[in-house]
């Protein structure tokens, strides 16, 4: 298998550079926006956060479906790019806009702006994460792919989150809510020209066969008919994590005991009695790498999510000085870069399983450092941070590599490739992920009974900063370390997988 074109992998980089632009934006500052320039509380800001994991649910599921049985002149996946790419500008622009309203109509506005933006932001990367899994059937070029990917995603973030602050004392003038929006402008546009230039230097190679018997109506009609399923698993996590008592733990165990035996119900269902929708979960459900990464994509990005959503916080309040969270952020993605391109490089020389538990025990070990650590050391605040950094960017790229590992297991085992499902995955445990990191943020602040609005809350709230750039990421990394151990694919039996399927491919063609 040739190797990709170097452009063409700049050209899909430039995809994740753009969507990091509202990624890393919404991780790290609408919290903070949202408590100090917005006038939500933390407490409603948090439950904001978690209810909107329940849309993501669906939505990433039917839009990895749809994206799945789209046809057209520019393939499957990248005309989605092309037509989702000014909803998400907009939507971009609107969450970061303080609009004249009550505080209940400013919550309402909340709601509907940052559903909005998840929305957009579903069209646009359930799509382009799957792009990669049709670009290269090699396993190898994948994490090349993945590497030059999340150092895209890495400078996006590297220009929101090293010059947002900056910027938004330039455009404010004192006034940060015209600052945000005017920045927001900004930003929109450079996503629209990132976007389209990975709309037209990607190409996708490998397309699998759908099932023709069913169509996408009747698809999305099953799903439906299936949609409890989807949303009491996701309602039961937010409120078990929001209150944290017996009653929302007993509906948490009760949930998930009853999902287990619809589960195990629907596996043991002949293939006759059916639907096409049904068969693709069931193919998931019993992709034993795939529900692996489920959970590691979801353990990463809690890992990631609150060290980075705890930042503005710990700068502003624990530093004293708000605009060096910005110096921070730059010297953490700049690390972030060098760490991305470099998974690439060492995993063609350890096996991508034993390389991912290294860095998740190494940052895990360097974040939990973070407790001993006085905000007054700049200097080790920043080198340990970094080289935590170094290890944690390693997490995405590898993840999203091995997604596209668990579909060849997939086609390789059932027959059958449903890319976009797969990757609908990858999106929504980030989302996810990034969702309840952001809202265990502000509840552990909460609980310290912080309040933006009132300085003098500040104080007692700052142990609780500690913790979340410490010990309560770590806890995640660590957790997400056992599970890795029992990963099934090998570098070896990847490989394996993948002359197969080449040779299967090729089978209809040579005959």
């Amino acid at each position: 298998m040739s190797t990709l074109p170097f452009r063409e992998k700049v050209g899909y980089a430039m995809g994740d550079a753009a969507a990091n632009l509202v990624w890393r934006g919404a991780l790290a500052y609408l919290a903070v926006f949202y408590t100090d320039t917005f006038g939500l509380s933390a407490a409603a800001a948090a439950m904001l956060f978690l209810v909107v994991r329940l849309s993501d649910g669906v939505t990433d599921i039917i839009m990895g479906m749809v994206a799945d049985r789209t046809q057209s002149k520019w393939g499957k996946f990248r005309p989605w790019i092309l037509w989702s790419t000014p909803f998400l500008a907009l939507f971009m622009v609107l969450c970061f806009t303080t609009p004249n309203f009550s505080d209940s109509g400013k919550l309402i506005y909340a709601y509907v702006t940052y559903i909005g933006l998840t929305l957009a932001y579903t069209v646009n990367n359930v799509p382009y994460s799957a792009l990669m899994g049709v670009m290269t059937p090699d396993d190898k070029e994948r994490t090349s792919l993945s590497g030059f990917r999340f150092a895209g995603a890495f400078a996006g973030g590297l220009l929101v989150m090293g010059f947002l602050p900056q910027l938004v004392a330039y455009f404010g003038q004192g006034n940060d809510a015209m600052g945000y929006q005017y920045t927001m402008y900004l930003f929109a546009a450079i996503l629209a020209i990132l976007m389209l230039f990975t709309f037209l230097s990607t190409k996708e190679r490998i397309t699998p066969a759908i099932n023709a018997n069913s169509s996408l109506s009747k698809e999305l009609s099953d799903l439906l008919k299936n949609l409890p399923f989807i949303i009491l698993p996701l309602l039961a996590m937010t409120l078990f994590f929001y209150y944290r008592n017996l009653y929302s733990g007993l509906f948490f165990v009760l949930v998930f005991t009853a999902m287990a035996i619809v589960i195990r119900r629907l596996i043991n269902t002949p293939q006759s009695s059916i639907c096409g929708s049904q068969q693709d979960m069931i193919d998931l459900l019993t992709n034993k790498p795939w529900l692996i990464l489920l959970g590691i994509g979801f353990l990463t990005m809690m890992f990631n999510g609150i060290k980075y959503g705890v930042i503005a916080y710990y700068f502003k309040y624990q530093v004293g000085d708000e605009l060096m969270a910005g110096k921070y952020f730059i010297a953490l993605l700049i690390v972030s870069i060098l760490g991305a391109l470099s998974t690439s490089y060492l995993s063609t020389r350890f096996d991508k399983r034993r390389l991912f538990i290294s860095t998740l025990l190494a940052s895990a070990i360097l974040t939990a450092a973070f407790f001993w650590v006085p905000a007054n050391n700049i200097t080790l605040v920043f080198a340990l941070g970094c080289a935590a950094e170094f290890f944690a960017a390693m997490m995405p790229t590898l993840f999203f590599s091995m997604l596209g590992d668990s579909a060849d297991y997939s086609e390789w085992k059932n027959g059958r490739r449903a890319t976009g499902l797969v990757y609908s995955a990858g999106t929504f445990v980030q989302k996810t992920g990034g969702g309840f990191a952001g809202a265990l943020v502000l509840v552990v602040l909460s609980s310290y009974g912080y309040d933006g609005m009132r300085p003098e809350t500040i104080a007692a709230s700052l142990p609780g900063m500690q913790l979340l750039m410490s010990w309560i990421p770590a806890a995640f990394a660590f957790a997400a370390a056992m599970l890795m151990c029992f990963y099934p694919l090998t570098s070896a039996r990847n490989q394996d997988i993948s002359q197969t399927l080449i040779e299967r491919r090729a089978a209809p063609s040579a005959a």
